[in-house]
């Protein structure tokens, strides 16, 4: 009962949660804040009983510190290549980690963060070949689509931009095989999924073993299976491949120390 409308510790609360200096200091990340956002928002924890009626104040707080800690985010100057999956399962479940929490907008988020921080980026979406449903489930072809976003650009709009693309299916090794017919220069390639983590004629190691040897660039990738019990993508020998299984507010920056690794 301490937070309520127009108490003086919902205004210290808001004052604090927005203060740009507090956030730089405690150098927390855009996914730590849109976690916060997305539990006190729900007006219930994650774990166990406790419940609570949400300030709408503070939910806006909460709000705006999500991109006031956008600049927390120290860019790695490395070409980028995201590559997103937007079937539908992505807007079901939590991601393991941050209970609550969709693939979608998880996955949206850090796309949303790469586009504001770093400077040398682009960003696919797994989609149908040609307007339907493609990919391994739904027949046909898979597929990228190139999506541009803007750092300026609301979270939300994000979403529904990325659930209003085409699904195809998640075929780990298509950024590779895609930058490299398109004469794409990338450091690294990230992929964003829930658990599909499945192949086509070619596996991603063999994918990215060839798009190193054609660009001669040591590229690295990384893919997340946010929801996923376990997968295996990576050769184990090869140390500028990186499987995450799940997906918490540490992964980032284990992800950020690999690719400058």
């Amino acid at each position: 009962g301490l937070l309520t409308p127009l108490s003086a510790a919902t205004a210290l609360v808001v004052e604090r949660i927005t203060d740009e200096q507090r956030l730089r200091k405690a150098r927390i990340h855009p996914l730590a804040v849109l976690s916060a956002l997305n539990t006190y928002s729900s007006g219930k924890g994650a774990r166990g009983s406790l419940r609570w009626q949400p300030v709408q104040p503070i939910v806006d707080a909460l709000d705006q510190a999500f991109y006031l800690a956008f600049g927390n985010v120290e860019p790695t100057g490395k070409r980028l290549v995201l590559a997103l999956d937007v079937s539908g399962s992505m807007s079901i479940g939590e991601i393991a980690g941050v209970p609550g929490l969709t693939p979608r907008v998880a996955s949206a988020a850090m796309a949303l963060v790469t586009a504001a921080v770093e400077p040398h980026h682009t960003l696919v979406a797994f989609s149908a070949a040609s307007g339907g449903h493609g990919g391994q489930w739904g027949g046909g072809e898979a597929g990228l689509t190139p999506v541009a976003l803007s750092p300026r650009q609301r979270l939300d709009e994000v979403v529904r931009r990325l659930a209003a693309i085409p699904m195809g299916g998640t075929d780990c090794a298509l950024p590779m095989r895609w930058a490299q017919k398109q004469g794409i220069k990338a450091d690294v390639f990230v992929i964003y999924t829930d658990s599909e983590t499945w192949h086509g004629p070619i596996h991603p190691v063999q994918a990215l073993q060839e798009y190193r040897r054609q660009s001669g660039i040591p590229a690295k990738l990384i893919v997340v299976g946010m929801t996923s019990n376990g997968f295996s993508i990576a050769d184990p020998n090869d140390g500028g491949m990186l499987d995450v299984v799940g997906f918490d507010t540490a992964t980032p920056q284990l992800m950020a120390d690999f690719i400058m690794a």
